[in-house]
């Protein structure tokens, strides 16, 4: 979808094609684009097909270059990394490259998807934004790309906390998948965030967008801005593997607990069974002939002998500490009563 966007006092105002003023810098957006749009982008602005692949690729880095491939074909083409929030997808956070192509008094920004920092822009939510000058209206949006980013590991960092709770409780294997999730959106997080650092120190070097001394003071609080969402980016992946790596400690405890007490309800259920399969050899054995209170005798065998067998394992095991606790606990509770 294409739409058209030009600022009247100050404030970015939607507007039909032929609404456009020619004397303005107009501003195409050009979000979720579908074939139509891209024969647009080819056919009216000369926006070359190379161009256009590279921005709607999933993978693309960050990057700024000049394309001159014709006398119809100049233009300015800057790709950064944005943070996408899509609740409808396995994987809630991810990161989608917007490319920024400039000429004359057309913007043209493509993305594949829709995100938070372009519906802000659209929104008139960015303050003191002047998109004639251009280079400024690239750097704000590395700018508010930096403060998405960090709003949006804090949120991830939340979720962690609250899925790690639950799994205190009980382990489930939703929750592992939601920390497989929440890990997969940091790596996505943090690979975007180097290849934008990369593009900064690049535009800090190059010639082809002439940036003034307030750009430049801009472009270095973007640039520490990118730094710190870099930095919490590799805490929160550091502790995301740290805290799978213990929750995979905990469930291999857990399986080795249950396993144990499965151990200790098979050997007690093994007692009685030795004691029937004596009493049920084809020889002469004590009480054969006594008929019912003969089984009843070898039931009462069987059942003292599975107490005392769980008597036994209990009281060597580690499991008959609560036991004991919650025994003196009731005590103590008759006492006082």
């Amino acid at each position: 979808m294409i739409t058209y966007w030009q600022q009247e006092k100050g404030r970015f105002v939607e507007k039909e094609e032929n609404e456009l003023a020619a004397d303005s810098v107009t501003w195409v957006d050009a979000r979720s684009v579908t074939s139509d749009d891209v024969e647009i982008l080819e056919t009216r602005y000369h926006v070359d097909t190379e161009s256009i692949l590279d921005i709607l690729d999933p993978d693309e880095l960050s990057r700024i270059e000049y394309i001159d491939y014709n006398e119809d074909s100049k233009y300015i083409l800057t790709i950064l990394r944005l943070p996408v929030f899509n609740p409808n997808n396995d994987i809630s956070y991810f990161c989608a490259p917007l490319g920024i192509i400039t000429f004359g008094k057309i913007v043209i920004t493509i993305c594949w998807t829709d995100c938070e920092v372009l519906r802000d822009f659209s929104a008139n939510r960015v303050k003191e934004l002047n998109i004639t000058d251009i280079p400024a209206f690239i750097i704000r949006i590395l700018a508010r790309g930096d403060l998405t980013f960090l709003r949006y590991l804090k949120e991830l960092n939340r979720r962690a906390t609250t899925i790690q709770n639950e799994m205190f409780r009980t382990v489930e294997n939703e929750e592992f998948l939601q920390l497989l999730n929440i890990q997969k959106s940091l790596v996505y997080f943090e690979t975007a965030l180097k290849s934008n650092q990369l593009l900064l120190e690049k535009l800090k070097k190059t010639r082809i967008l002439k940036f003034d001394d307030d750009d430049r003071d801009w472009l270095d609080d973007v640039d520490v801005d990118n730094r710190q969402a870099m930095e919490m980016a590799d805490t929160y992946t550091n502790i995301m593997a740290q805290m799978m790596d213990a929750c995979a400690s905990l469930i291999s405890n857990n399986l080795s607990i249950v396993m144990k007490r499965m151990t200790i309800i098979s050997i007690v259920i093994t007692i009685p069974t030795f004691v029937t399969s004596f009493f049920g050899m084809n020889i002469p054995l004590p009480w054969g002939n006594m008929g019912f209170l003969g089984m009843v005798f070898t039931s009462a065998i069987c059942l003292v002998s599975a107490i005392v067998g769980w008597y036994v394992i209990m009281k060597t095991s580690k499991y008959a500490k609560p036991l004991v606790t919650r025994r003196r606990w009731l005590k103590g509770r008759r006492k006082k009563k």
